[in-house]
């Protein structure tokens, strides 16, 4: 997919610091938290097999019931996203597991740190200090 000169001229529009497009309330973090969202949507309409919006099948009683608050740890440090829910329970996303907490390779990250030798609580150090995560020992 090719991104056109106009779209990031808008997406753009009124970031004049580096901390406007890769702060903590930064675009960049915005983006992937709406893109994130977006496809969790997509998933929950390919799930029930109607468009967000309109009218569910006559047959169908599965329906769209609201979405949940998830918080994901990962690089850019804490991510609320809003996971899409179906009154039957049925919907697994495939994007944000049930039950995952971390995105962006972080387990492998955590682990890596592990095998040069790092303590617990000098990774969580770590963690605290890059990320801006607050990790419990689990």
């Amino acid at each position: 997919m090719t991104i056109s000169e106009e779209l990031l001229d808008e997406l753009l529009k009124g970031c004049e610091r580096p901390e406007d497009l890769l702060g903590d309330a930064g675009l960049m973090k915005e983006l992937k938290i709406k893109l994130m969202e977006r496809m969790l949507g997509a998933e929950l309409t390919s799930h029930l097999g109607y468009e967000d919006g309109k009218d569910a099948p006559p047959d169908q009683t599965n329906r769209r019931n609201g979405s949940s608050a998830k918080r994901l740890k990962g690089q850019d440090g804490e991510l609320p996203i809003a996971v899409p829910r179906d009154r039957d329970g049925s919907f697994e996303p495939e994007l944000v597991k049930k039950g995952q907490t971390r995105i962006d390779g972080m387990d492998d990250k955590i682990i890596g740190l592990y095998a040069a030798g790092l303590t617990v609580r000098d990774i969580r150090a770590h963690l605290e200090d890059v990320y801006g995560l607050q990790v419990s020992p689990d």
